[in-house]
């Protein structure tokens, strides 16, 4: 009987795909597929999508560059408004027709947000859903607003973090900005590898000799010789081999161990089981990184920058805030609730500006960006004399900041005659404060939003500013005069200014030659904690508003006829005014901040200065703009300032 051989294709037809299986004259069994998607219910009009994989995007703000994230954890994302919402055409919502059809469910799990979308039977939508069902629309994009940003930083970039956010509809798009946001497929194969059957797979009418007390499958073949018999089944070793795609190792160790033709399919179809993992399909996909602008928190950044150039003219716009240069606020509330699907038309200003306000989270965004540039540029304006003497640090948390002081490194010693080198040791102190939360709530009313009374927005947001530096001014100044007026306690129980300390005069006198100099051998002579001379250098001056006079007088140069009209301290010490101290007599010299230890203040890491966030009014009718600062200070060492309490 001659032999013949039979093979069948593993590939299986996903759902949603048609396939057709044919049996060619050699017995091989093929099966075609079509490339459609693996989820797509033709009558039903139904397909499933992934709409975001949470992948990282590549932005830009006023602040610079940052990347985006989407979190994707069930309690970040709000999907009471997905569900049942619109599938867009590229996110156009101008008309009707930009809807192609509606989402019926969807979810998240963690690591990426799937649904299921209908399609809509109008004529018009029928080519695309034509397109969808042959895999050539099979990008999507998600239109979502975010109500919480976590910032952190990530090798050197900022990263933005949505950590409570809603998306609002789906969109099918050309090129996504999340490149794992698609219509779910299955691979695509339009021919498919046909691999050797087991021999159970084989017709009947084929005799196999099951007797031989080895268990092999020997092939009944008529007579022959052993050589011409060997060599017929090496031959179909090999066309199996070709077949299947196996190596000439494959071969190889099939001849040599002197396999049949039965015995070598059986050993082909083993061996493609093992590599029979789903294939990967793998395809090149370009990534344009811009900026999205569906993306709320983009569009409340440029309108905010536009409303803050309208308070200080000097500012230059950016390009993309450019179109809101001349709107009003009135302008942006009818603009955001028209991207949000809300009509506008027949509301009168005041109707738009409160529907903005509790129907959309972008209004308030947008308030409280042009109110944080305002604070912060008159927050950096306003003048602390006291706050250029401490030097600035940052707290990770709002427990103790505590600060340990190395003393002096040991002397060296002379080597004796046998070269030992004895071990040295450095004395410490600690010294501790914390960082603490200080906020004001101030609220914008709805009717100088209508009104587009700008002065006054900028006049509260300026003086809330001012607020904040005169805060930490305050907190700087009463720590200095902590113990009615010899300062805070310190490790050592006793207080910063201490005849102990060598820091403070033993009796009160005015500003001049002599008290000068003895402040600034004061501070030479200081000892460390190891009882050794120290370098200490005087740098400034710190008196009261009544004193500034005198102690111009005492710091001017001049050109003096004589030696004895020389002033020792024209030029060696800066003169610093503090209006908030409240002596009009007591004086300091610190030193420079840089060379040893002395005032230390610090903000929450990540804060550093006041902290505005904004929402819509409840107690107030319209925005309520709250303004945090986490600031702390302390003195960690004694011996960089001198105090006398003048006459």
């Amino acid at each position: 009987m001659a032999e013949t051989s039979i093979a069948h294709s593993t590939t299986r037809t996903p759902p949603g795909r048609s396939a057709e299986t044919v049996q060619d004259r050699n017995g091989f069994l093929t099966r075609r597929a079509t490339l459609a998607p693996a989820t797509a219910d033709h009558d039903a009009r139904t397909v499933e999508v992934i709409w975001s994989t949470g992948a990282p995007v590549r932005r830009r703000d006023m602040a610079g560059p940052y990347i985006e994230r989407l979190s994707l954890a069930p309690e970040a994302v709000d999907l009471s408004r997905l569900e049942g919402a619109s599938v867009l055409d590229a996110h156009r919502q101008t008309a009707v027709r930009d809807v192609l059809g509606s989402v019926r469910s969807a979810a998240v799990d963690g690591k990426r947000g799937t649904a299921l979308i209908q399609f809509s039977a109008r004529p018009e939508v029928e080519p695309i859903w034509q397109d969808v069902l042959a895999g050539i629309l099979r990008h999507v994009s998600v239109g979502y607003s975010v109500e919480e940003w976590a910032e952190t930083t990530e090798n050197g970039a900022r990263v933005l973090t949505a950590v409570r956010w809603t998306p609002h509809e789906i969109s099918l798009v050309p090129t996504p900005a999340d490149p794992g946001a698609h219509i779910r497929m299955e691979t695509e194969m339009t021919e498919t590898t046909t691999i050797p059957a087991p021999p159970e797979a084989q017709p009947r009418g084929r005799s196999v000799d099951t007797s031989n007390a080895a268990g092999a499958h020997a092939s009944t073949v008529p007579d022959r010789n052993d050589a011409q018999t060997r060599a017929e089944a090496n031959a179909e070793i090999r066309s199996i081999a070709r077949i299947a795609g196996l190596d000439q190792s494959w071969i190889d160790g099939q001849i040599d161990g002197g396999a049949d033709p039965d015995t070598a399919r059986r050993a082909a179809f083993d061996a493609l089981a093992k590599r029979s993992a789903p294939p990967i399909r793998t395809e090149q996909v370009r990534v344009e990184m811009g900026e999205s602008q569906d993306d709320p928190a983009l569009r409340a950044r440029q309108m905010g920058e536009a409303l803050y150039a309208r308070i200080n003219p000097r500012h230059e716009l950016s390009e993309p805030a450019r179109r809101y240069a001349y709107a009003t606020p009135v302008d942006m509330a009818k603009e955001l609730l028209t991207l949000r699907g809300e009509s506008t038309m027949a509301l009168s200003p005041a109707s738009l500006v409160t529907r903005a306000l509790h129907k959309t989270s972008d209004f308030p965004i947008i308030l409280g960006d042009t109110v944080g540039r305002v604070l912060r540029d008159a927050y950096q304006a306003a003048p602390s004399g006291i706050r250029r003497l401490g030097r600035q640090t940052t707290a990770r948390d709002f427990r103790a900041v505590n600060k340990i002081m190395l003393g002096e490194a040991p002397l060296l010693e002379k080597l004796n005659e046998h070269g030992e080198i004895k071990a040295g040791t450095m004395a410490e102190a600690r010294e501790a404060y914390k960082v603490e939360t200080w906020a004001r709530k101030i609220g914008i009313t709805r009717q100088v939003l209508v009104n587009d009374d700008l002065g006054a927005f900028a006049d509260l947001a300026r003086r809330m500013g001012q607020a904040a530096a005169e805060t930490e001014a305050r907190i700087l100044v009463t720590l200095l005069e902590a113990g009615s007026g010899n300062g805070p306690t310190m490790s050592d129980g006793k207080r910063l200014f201490h005849a102990d300390h060598g820091n403070k005069a033993g009796t009160g006198a005015a500003i001049s030659d002599a008290t000068l100099s003895a402040a600034r051998l004061a501070l030479r002579t200081q000892k460390g904690i190891e009882d050794r001379t120290i370098r200490v250098t005087p740098r400034n001056l710190l008196v009261p508003p009544a004193l500034e006079t005198t102690a111009e007088k005492w710091l001017a140069s001049i050109a003096p006829a004589t030696a004895a009209d020389v002033n020792p301290f024209s030029g060696s010490l800066s003169l610093v005014v503090e209006p908030r101290l409240s002596s009009a007599t007591r004086w300091y010299v610190p030193a420079d901040p840089g060379e040893i230890d002395g005032l230390e203040f610090a903000y929450l890491w990540g804060a550093e200065g006041p902290q505005v966030e904004s929402r819509s009014g409840w107690d107030v009718d319209g925005v309520e703009i709250r303004v945090i600062l986490d600031f702390g200070a302390g003195f960690i060492d004694h011996r960089g300032w001198f105090m006398n309490p003048g006459a």
